[in-house]
């Protein structure tokens, strides 16, 4: 029976190519997207082409019903081996003091609430005790989870620590259960996240201080996922890795 990965904001950035690289380990991949369906579909064509297996499947994350229609899709391709949460929302920029409610309440749904209603619909299908086979998850964080942000990203930063709370209470959770849990904090990466708030610009600030001499690029965050799947991480669980360059 095909192992599958359910892969969260897939169609773009770190998560497409998170999805890529589990295919090209042999996994079959759910491709999630909320509004990029072309992009989605450009992944699996890219999957699909090197004779992998993966489908893009439609999910919003502030949406319960979308999550447990989209693991439905998962049961119907083989059995759960994996979930990357990576979906997430900016929140735009603002100051505390300036920030609304409504903005808030998204940015809690999608980057807090939607992982913890996608690890539970992944511990039912992996946890052993329910007749699974144990799995892994990885949380997509932040360094801003460490930083505490920049100026105006302040809720977004608090948002993943909150991650990465959950990943380490999880671990303990689940352990026993043959569930691996554990998160990345991805630091300056050059993705389309950001670019409605000027990333480049951003990001070339950045580079005096990354050790590494470079801006990140998305797989260098997937490959730290898909290890963290794998068999060969099978005795790393509630660590938080970061992967930036040597920036803290």
């Amino acid at each position: 029976m095909t192992k599958v990965v359910v892969v969260t904001g897939a169609s773009r950035g770190i998560g497409a190519d998170t999805a890529r690289r589990a295919a090209q380990a042999g996994y079959g991949v759910i491709v999630n997207y909320a509004s990029h369906a072309a992009d989605a579909d450009a992944v699996v064509a890219d999957i699909l082409a090197q004779g992998g297996r993966a489908e893009a499947v439609r999910a919003d994350m502030a949406s319960e019903a979308d999550i447990q229609a989209m693991f439905a899709r998962a049961d119907a391709m083989g059995k759960l081996a994996g979930l990357v949460n990576n979906a997430g929302y900016l929140g735009g920029e603002s100051r505390v003091e300036d920030y609304e409610v409504e903005p808030m309440n998204r940015l809690w749904a999608v980057n807090v609430t939607a992982c913890f209603i996608c690890a539970r619909e992944a511990i039912r299908r992996m946890a052993r005790k329910s007749g699974g086979d144990g799995g892994a998850i990885v949380n997509v964080s932040s360094m801003a989870a460490n930083s505490g942000g920049l100026p105006s990203r302040v809720h977004y930063a608090t948002t993943k620590g909150a991650l990465n709370t959950f990943t380490r209470g999880l671990a303990k959770e689940v352990g026993r259960d043959g569930i691996r849990v554990n998160a990345v904090l991805p630091g300056a990466i050059d993705t389309h996240f950001n670019d409605d708030y000027d990333n480049d610009g951003r990001n070339r600030r950045f580079l005096p201080n990354i050790p590494a001499g470079r801006i990140g690029v998305g797989d260098d965050v997937a490959r730290v996922i898909v290890w963290l799947i794998s068999e060969e991480a099978s005795y790393v669980a509630g660590e938080c890795i970061g992967v930036n360059g040597g920036m803290f």
